[in-house]
Order: structure tokens, then sequence, then C-alpha cells
């Protein structure tokens, strides 16, 4: 299995995860029901997806994660692809400027993203006419959304290093030293 059989595999595992969230975001009210508000996990995959996989896998996450999540929602449909993109396409950009190794910055820019995707969406819900029910409520709901998206992108991270780690080939690098062999220094004793 080569480095491009891998890049397919994980990207194959973004799209997969994206629809197993939207899923179960769908089907399981339990959290909801517990917290008073839906945690949105696209925004965390999107990040995931901006820092490690290529541009096309981002447009395909936007488009295919954003018309899984409408479908499910009571939002119009194709209204969450243009805040997916409006977050997955500067941090692609500029992926190589962010230290993306680190928890700490995984939590920030999973927080970032999961908070500005729902404004977004509000913004454009409140552009097309439609007047959504907003209120205290609403605050508490944002707040829950921006934790849980910003406590998920870790957890993604984790989970798809696990799986690369598990299922991608790991190239094994050779060096000439045998550790077998037994170096003498020092100088010489000559017998006379």
């Amino acid at each position: 299995m080569g480095v491009d059989a891998v890049k397919v595999l994980n990207s194959i595992m973004v799209l997969a995860t994206a629809f197993l969230a939207v899923f179960g975001e769908a089907v399981l009210s339990g959290p909801r029901h517990w917290l008073g508000a839906q945690v949105d996990l696209l925004p965390a995959l999107m990040i995931y997806a901006a820092l490690n996989t290529n541009v096309f896998v981002v447009a395909l996450l936007a488009v295919f994660g954003g018309l899984s999540f409408d479908s499910l929602s009571a939002n119009p449909l194709g209204l969450s692809i243009l805040p997916l993109v409006a977050v997955g396409f500067p941090i692609f950009l500029q992926r190589d400027l962010i230290l993306r190794g680190l928890p700490f910055a995984q939590v920030v820019l999973g927080g970032v993203a999961s908070a500005v995707v729902p404004l977004l969406a509000l913004l454009l819900l409140l552009t097309a006419g439609k007047y959504p029910l907003l209120g205290w409520g609403s605050l508490w709901q944002w707040i829950v959304m921006t934790a849980g998206g910003a406590a998920a992108t870790p957890i993604f991270f984790s989970l798809f290093d696990w799986c690369d780690h598990a299922l991608g080939y790991q190239p094994h690098t050779e060096s000439s030293f045998r550790p077998d062999r037994e170096i003498l220094r020092g100088r010489k004793k000559i017998d006379y």
C-alpha cells in the first residue's frame, strides 16, 4: 500500500466520518436533551480535513457534509455548505503556518470554527428572509456548540492519527549501521 493509497483511505475515512457524525446527531437525542443544544461535529471535522487532507477533500466535505446536515435538519437545503467552505478554505490556505500537532491549537481552531459556522448559517437565514427563533436560549445553544466542537476537534485528530497508524503504510528507514557489529576504537597495539 503506497502513500497515495493512504491518502485515499484517509479521504474516505473523513467523508464516512462526516456521514456518521450527521447521522449520529440526528439519531442520538440524549446529548441534545441533556445539554439543551445539539453539538455540530462538522466544523471540527472540517478543521481536521483542512489541516491534513487536500483541497478536493475539503470541498467534498463541505458539500457532502452540508447537504447531509441540511437534509436531516430544518435548514434549507444547501445552507450549511457556504459556512463550512468559509471555515475550511482559509485554514487550508494557511495550514503551513498553523501548529496542527498541538492539542491547544486544535481546541482553539475547533472552537472558533464551531462558533463561526452557526453564526454564518444564521446570517444566511436572515439574508434569505427566514426568521428563526432567537433569544437567550440561542446564546446557550451557541456556547454549547462552540464548546462541543472545541472538545471534539482533538478527538478527531487522535482518532484519525490512530487509524492512519493502524491501517496506513509506515515507511521504515534503514541505516547502514548494523547493531551486531562492534567498532573498536583507540590505538592499535603492535606486538614486536
